[in-house]
C-alpha cells in the first residue's frame, strides 16, 4: 500500500513539473543584422518654425502683359487663314490674307507718285543746269527741289503702309502676320469673314511661357494670406506633381461676383504644363512664430488609430514610440509630444521593423 501511494505521488509530480523557459537577455528584444541595416535610413528630430498649410483654390490665366489682341486697321474680306485655335505660332508667321479695296488704292497711289517723282527729278536737273548757266534763280531751284522732297515723303508713307500690312499687289491681298510668338488663345475669323477697321479682335496670341495663378482668398483667410508667402499648386492634370511659387500681389478690392480677394502668383511655365482655364488647388504656407520638433511625414506609422515612429538608439536598442501630431505641411510633420530633439528616427523600411518589434 505504501508503494502504491508513492507511485501515485511521483506521477502527479511529473505531470505538474513545467519545462524551464528560455529568457531573452534583459533590455534586448530585437537586433538589426548588418545586411538589413544597409537597407534602412535615419533622420534626426529637429526643431523648426512651425508651418501651417492653408487650403485655397484658384485658376490659371495668361499673363496679360504677354497677350496680343490683333485688330485690323483696314476694311476687307478674309480670303485665307493659316492657323487654328490652340496653334503655336512665331513672330512674323503669316496667319491670314485679307482682300481690301484700300490695297488697290494704295498700289495705284504708289504708281502715280513714282511717275510724279520721275518728272519732278528731271525738272530739278534742268533747273539746276539753268541755275549754273545763270538763267534760273536759286529760289526757283529750291522750289523744285522742295517739290521732289515732298513727293518722296508721300511715297515713303504709302510704302510704309503697304509694308505694315505686308501687301502683295500681285495677289491683291494684305498678309496678316503674327505680331508676337505664342499660342492662339482666341480666334474670330475664317475665310469669307468681312472685317472693318478698328472692329472686333480677329485673334489673340498669348505667350504661355509665363502664366498667372489667380488664387481665391475668402474673408476667413484674408488675415492669413500675405505677399511673399510660398504656395504649392496642384492640378488634376498632374496628380503626382506640385508646382511651387510665391504670392506676388494681393488685390485690395473684392471680386464682386465671387466675393473673394484675388492673390496672384507669377509662374514660369517653360513646358507649357499649366494652361489657361485650368482649376488648381493651392496650399499657402504660413509660418508660425514658434518652434516644434519636425520629422518627415513618411516616417510616421498609423496603427490602431494612433501614430508611431521607430526610434533608433543602437542596433539592439530600437523602440516604437507613440507621438502626438501638431501640424503637417509639405512632407513634414510637427510633433507636440513623444520625441526628444536629436533622437534618430528610422525613415526607410521602418514598417518592417515596427512589425518585428510588435512580435516581441
Amino acid at each position: 500500500m505504501f508503494y502504491h501511494w508513492l507511485f501515485i505521488l511521483l506521477v502527479l509530480q511529473s505531470c505538474t513539473q513545467q519545462p524551464e523557459k528560455i529568457k531573452q537577455p534583459a533590455g534586448i528584444s530585437y537586433c538589426l543584422d548588418s545586411t538589413f541595416k544597409n537597407k534602412i535610413a535615419f533622420t534626426k528630430a529637429q526643431k523648426k518654425l512651425v508651418d501651417q498649410n492653408i487650403a485655397l483654390t484658384g485658376s490659371v490665366e495668361p499673363n496679360p502683359d504677354r497677350v496680343v489682341h490683333f485688330v485690323s486697321l483696314v476694311d476687307g474680306i478674309i480670303s485665307n487663314t493659316y492657323f487654328s485655335l490652340g496653334d503655336q505660332v512665331v513672330k512674323g508667321q503669316v496667319l491670314a490674307e485679307l482682300r481690301s479695296a484700300q490695297l488697290s488704292d494704295l498700289y495705284a497711289q504708289s504708281k502715280s507718285i513714282e511717275s510724279r517723282i520721275s518728272v519732278a527729278e528731271k525738272k530739278l536737273q534742268m533747273t539746276q543746269s539753268m541755275l549754273q548757266d545763270g538763267i534760273a534763280s536759286e529760289k526757283e531751284y529750291l522750289e523744285v527741289k522742295s517739290e521732289v522732297d515732298i513727293l518722296k515723303a508721300e511715297k515713303e508713307k504709302i510704302y510704309s503702309i503697304l509694308n505694315l500690312y505686308s501687301a502683295i499687289p500681285e495677289k491683291g491681298v494684305f498678309q496678316i502676320k503674327a505680331p508676337a510668338s505664342g499660342f492662339i488663345t482666341a480666334k474670330s475669323i475664317a475665310a469669307g469673314t468681312q472685317i472693318t477697321a478698328g472692329g472686333e479682335v480677329l485673334f489673340t496670341i498669348s505667350d504661355l511661357s509665363q502664366v498667372w495663378i489667380m488664387i481665391n482668398v475668402y474673408a476667413s483667410n484674408v488675415k492669413n494670406i500675405q505677399v511673399g508667402m510660398e504656395v504649392g499648386i496642384k492640378t488634376l492634370s498632374y496628380p503626382g506633381e506640385t508646382f511651387y511659387g510665391k504670392i506676388g500681389a494681393i488685390s485690395q478690392v473684392y471680386d464682386s461676383e465671387a466675393k473673394v480677394l484675388k492673390a496672384r502668383v507669377v509662374f514660369p511655365n517653360p513646358d507649357y504644363k499649366l494652361k489657361p482655364g485650368m482649376l488648381v488647388d493651392v496650399l499657402a504656407l504660413k509660418q508660425e512664430p514658434f518652434e516644434a520638433l519636425a520629422i518627415p511625414t513618411d516616417a510616421i506609422i498609423f496603427d490602431d488609430n494612433q501614430h508611431f515612429v521607430v526610434v533608433y538608439k543602437d542596433d539592439c536598442n530600437i523602440e516604437t514610440r507613440k507621438i502626438e501630431i501638431l501640424a503637417k505641411t509639405n512632407g513634414t510633420t510637427f510633433i507636440s509630444s513623444g520625441l526628444n530633439e536629436d533622437e534618430n528616427i528610422i525613415t526607410q523600411n521602418h514598417l518592417l521593423i515596427y512589425q518585428q518589434l510588435k512580435n516581441f
